[in-house]
């Protein structure tokens, strides 16, 4: 099976691992090689390659070192990391240049899933390569090629395993769930499905837009908006936040965001998101400010720091928008228009910071003209002299100094800058 720019030496050393396992090919590489193949799109390249073996993925990484060498000719450097009782395991191997040099695999043992509850993390145990399929977001998505059909040792004609009429929703340029409870037991699905559409040029199946509507209409969760943040099930949670910040990494987010609010998807996160039509403009503030994406966006929920916590952002950035919060309190009370060092200096006597004033400039906060001047000008004038050249004045090191730098920088700050 030729991919572009997969040396076969390595699906070889693969194949010969598996040791008469099944191996195959799964997600994005089978998707995407399909539709460069069959339906004219561009090739996208490939940043790392996914494969499911039947059987445990930790006994194909202990014979890939001698499989390699044997198909290479020479050791072949490996650092792996595993995860999870299967031995799920992230492997970079060091090819030499003329194979390619560097490449990462993604291997897993193929797996089967049930959901003891909806939003809940799945009870998972080893399967077949049809069943790890069926676990699987949408059609394009669930299909296999597989390197070395009924167990041979060497890469044989592939076989491909499409038991979802993942082939015809490429030609229709559809995402469609697997089932009619996919979204039932697991919403992070649908930002996974506007994260596909936005990057492939798709759109959900009538179907699955109808399953979308309908599973966010009954909400069947145990919890519900309102509830203690805590107790929220992981497909409402981190699950959430994770897709949601691959969404805005890595995806072209405008497109990808649009779709999902479309879908009514922004309801996952708060209805507030969901009626918002401000995000594109937050976002691009966000970004040429330097502020985190995830606390821009999520600022206009209707309760923003019970979303922060029930989606657990890292801790500094629900600092972040705490700071900012208090900040946007406190901005009132500083009257404007002023002088410059006066709003410089009753601004930064309160607890915030630049990346606060950047987080409330992205959300529209007013002022908004002093806010833009003190984080792009006024924070960044100092006094014409430093402590340095005021102690060779005769001033002694203490409280004095620094109010004599104090001032020194608000007569230089009058003196640059225009209210």
């Amino acid at each position: 099976m030729q991919i572009p720019d997969v040396p076969p030496q390595l699906l070889a050393a693969l194949v010969e691992a598996a040791a008469g396992q099944r191996l195959a090919l799964v997600g994005g590489v089978v998707r995407d090689l399909l539709l460069h193949r069959h339906h004219q799109d561009p090739w996208r390249g490939l940043p790392d390659l996914d494969l499911v073996v039947e059987g445990r993925a930790a006994d194909l990484v202990e014979r890939l070192p001698a499989a390699l060498a044997n198909q290479i000719g020479r050791p072949v450097p490996i650092r792996e990391q595993h995860h999870g009782r299967y031995g799920t395991a992230e492997l970079e191997l060091a090819l030499p240049p003329e194979c390619g040099g560097t490449w990462l695999i993604d291997l897993a043992s193929a797996r089967q899933e049930v959901y003891p509850r909806p939003g809940a993390n799945p009870v998972v145990s080893l399967g077949s390569l049809e069943h790890d399929l069926a676990r699987r977001d949408v059609s394009v998505n669930a299909m296999a090629s597989v390197l070395n059909p009924h167990g041979a040792g060497v890469v044989a004609a592939p076989e491909l395993l499409d038991p979802f009429g993942g082939q015809a929703d490429l030609a229709r340029r559809q995402l469609r769930f697997l089932h009619p409870h996919s979204l039932r037991d697991d919403p992070t699905r649908l930002l996974r499905a506007a994260r596909y559409a936005a990057r492939l040029g798709f759109d959900l199946a009538p179907e699955a837009l109808e399953q979308a509507r309908a599973t966010l209409r009954a909400w069947p969760w145990d919890w519900r908006l309102g509830d203690d943040p805590a107790q929220a099930p992981p497909a409402l949670a981190t699950r959430l936040r994770m897709e949601l910040e691959l969404l805005l990494e890595r995806e072209p987010w405008p497109a990808a965001l649009a779709l999902l609010q479309r879908w009514g998807g922004c309801a996952l996160f708060d209805p507030g998101l969901q009626r918002d039509r401000t995000w594109g403009r937050r976002l691009r503030w966000g970004a040429r400010l330097g502020a985190p994406p995830l606390p821009v966006l999520l600022a206009a929920a209707s309760d923003p720091m019970a979303l922060v916590r029930r989606l657990q952002l890292p801790h500094g950035q629900q600092a972040l928008m705490a700071r900012a919060r208090q900040l946007e309190q406190h901005l009132p009370q500083i009257p404007w228009p002023s002088p410059p060092s006066q709003w410089c200096g009753q601004l930064e006597a309160l607890p915030g910071g630049a990346d606060a004033v950047a987080l409330l400039i992205a959300l529209g906060v007013q002022p908004r003209r002093p806010l833009l001047r003190w984080f792009w000008c006024w924070r960044h004038v100092a006094s014409p002299l430093g402590g340095a050249a005021l102690r060779q004045r005769g001033w002694p090191p203490g409280p004095a100094l620094g109010a004599e730098l104090k001032r020194l920088r608000a007569e230089e700050l009058d003196r640059q800058c225009q209210p």
